[in-house]
């Protein structure tokens, strides 16, 4: 399927019904986009990058709430160890399941704030995501220049506008996931992928001189590179690669070039690269990506946390990630017909579907593109208000979707980042200010493994302990996290005695009650902190209790 070529940057969108390749034929009007508030804003590119930093930073700061146990215990864990030399590696480390890239990033940043001693509680809390939030804004910046590439200008604002104001990607993608930077790097390739693809269709002095001594655009190079950057964060990412390079694939006249001079070169050297560096630091010979696939695609190892129906990510999961941004975006694909994008989404949901494990973050990498779509929806409006279809004293179609969409994504995304689950955050900092301050000695998390923050929050080294959850090659064999939700008292009994070793303890609400009697006597509560007003997928988990043995009080 080739690329439709576009027009310039300042050519209106295409009316209603019409296809996205009228807008090629469109005349260049040059105007700003009358009906965006902030379009002055977007004058350039640098003012589109000025804006998503200072939008992102703030994004980053008012993130106050946990997620994903991957943020911390798959990124900011291992940095903190790598720098710090304690941090814990849970068993997919231990496995050659992950790779070292990711972490390495938020090594150099601790690095940095140890060498200014500004590694305070803080900072180190805050600072991962502050980090996270400048390449989400790169992410923004891309996701501009992508929809301006491919529709036009007026559509770039709509785009942009759709994914700062959406839930879901103002609550995950300044988080330190590993799917958060997958997310900007696709987004990122695939703008130089297109442009590779505009330069050779074009008929610009540029590419009839890389016709003639056959060579591919740079930008081809460029996002070849940066999709192998992308595999080697996450190896699913070959998910959405493959399909993106294989429709250009078929159309290419010099496949074995392609393959031999472009593909296998660049990504041989990131391979290679990635793996010098992943067996430097696991201390043996390992090929992270081909343990990581073997693991999860081949074996079926992520059923372990738990499974969801095939049709999960179509009947709830995307939905609910793009939430009330959907019918817009529905008829942003049926108006503009752009469907190789389209057909993208399709794709990773199809594939993502087929796992038995499925969660939000996985299928991330391909929510900015429905926002494309959701721009060029509400740019197309904004053409229908400029030629007069609005009635007088009446608020226009324009206006009550975009004040719906503010409704229904800006309340939801405060309330989903400053409250929804931040008890195990707040409980984490306070437990670091403690022990910096010397009035902790050593801390037992009596809940379900990995629901809080660890030594990366923490950052004193003293005993820790929480309850396992380590995958057992027995099938049935409980952990040690289920068998304590089962029988919280007995558990706590035949494991840990009379907890007379731990100066603190940390524990949920919902399960403390079960093991009041045992810390009556020892143990004293000295903090709670609110978690959340209803449950997730265990029972309501209201508040996180801290108690600390009298005896240190």
């Amino acid at each position: 399927m080739s690329h439709r070529r576009r027009s310039n940057a300042g050519d209106p969108p295409p009316p209603e019904g019409t296809g996205g390749s009228s807008t090629a034929e469109a005349s260049s009007t040059g105007e700003e986009n009358p009906d965006l508030p902030w379009a002055w804003a977007l004058g350039s590119e640098r003012r589109v990058l000025a804006l998503a930093l200072a939008f992102r930073a703030a994004n980053a700061l008012l993130v106050r709430t946990y997620f994903n146990p991957d943020e911390h215990w798959q990124c900011l864990e291992v940095a903190h160890r790598i720098v710090f030399g304690y941090g814990h590696l849970t068993w997919e480390w231990k496995r050659g399941l992950r790779s070292y890239l990711h972490p390495f990033i938020f090594a150099a940043l601790y690095k940095i704030l140890s060498l200014l001693h500004l590694d305070s509680p803080w900072f180190m809390a805050m600072a991962p995501r502050l980090l996270q939030s400048v390449f989400a804004s790169f992410g923004d910046l891309y996701l501009y220049k992508l929809s301006k590439l491919i529709f036009n200008n007026h559509v770039a604002q709509w785009a942009l506008f759709s994914q700062l104001v959406n839930w879901f990607m103002f609550f995950c993608i300044t988080r330190t996931l590993s799917n958060s930077m997958e997310t900007v790097l696709t987004v990122t390739g695939l703008y130089y992928w297109f442009v590779a693809i505009e330069s050779v269709q074009g008929n610009s002095v540029v590419s009839k001189q890389q016709a003639a001594s056959k060579q591919s655009p740079p930008s081809r190079k460029m996002a070849l590179l940066i999709a192998a950057l992308a595999c080697a964060i996450r190896p699913t990412s070959a998910i959405t690669w493959l399909y993106v390079g294989l429709l250009d694939f078929i159309q290419m006249k010099s496949k074995s070039r392609f393959i031999f001079l472009e593909v296998v070169p660049l990504g041989v050297f990131v391979l290679a690269v990635t793996t010098f560096l992943d067996c430097w630091m696991y201390g043996s010979r390992v090929i992270v990506p081909l343990n990581f696939l073997k693991f999860n695609l081949f074996s079926s190892g992520g059923d372990y946390y738990g499974t969801h129906v095939f049709h999960w990510y179509f009947s709830q999961g995307f939905p609910s990630m793009i939430w009330t941004f959907l019918p817009f975006s529905i008829s942003g694909i049926l108006k503009s017909r752009e469907w190789r994008l389209a057909g993208l989404i399709v794709w990773v949901l199809v594939v993502y579907s087929i796992l038995g494990h499925k969660e939000f973050r996985f299928v991330l990498p391909v929510l900015p593109f429905m926002f494309m779509f959701s721009g060029h929806n509400l740019a197309a409006m904004a053409q229908l208000k400029g030629k007069g279809h609005n009635e007088k004293g009446r608020l226009s179609r324009l206006k009550l979707s975009v004040i719906l969409l503010i409704l229904t994504n800006v309340p939801m995304a405060l309330y989903m980042s400053l409250y929804h689950q931040r008890g195990t955050e707040d409980a984490m900092l306070y437990l670091s200010r403690e022990a910096h301050d010397g009035r902790v000695k050593s801390v037992l998390f009596l809940m379900p493994c990995h629901s809080t923050p660890y030594y990366s929050t923490l950052h004193y080294n003293l005993p820790m302990r929480f309850l396992d959850c380590t995958p057992s090659e027995n099938k049935g064999t409980l952990d040690e996290s289920d068998r304590f939700l089962m029988n919280p008292a007995d558990f706590v009994g035949e494991v840990f005695g009379n907890l007379s070793s731990f100066s603190h303890i940390v524990l949920f609400e919902s399960e403390e009650r079960h093991v009041k009697l045992l810390l009556r006597n020892s143990f004293q509560e000295v903090r709670r902190f609110f978690h959340s007003h209803f449950k997730v997928d265990r029972d309501l988990q209201s508040s996180v209790v801290v108690y600390s043995k009298k005896s240190v009080l």
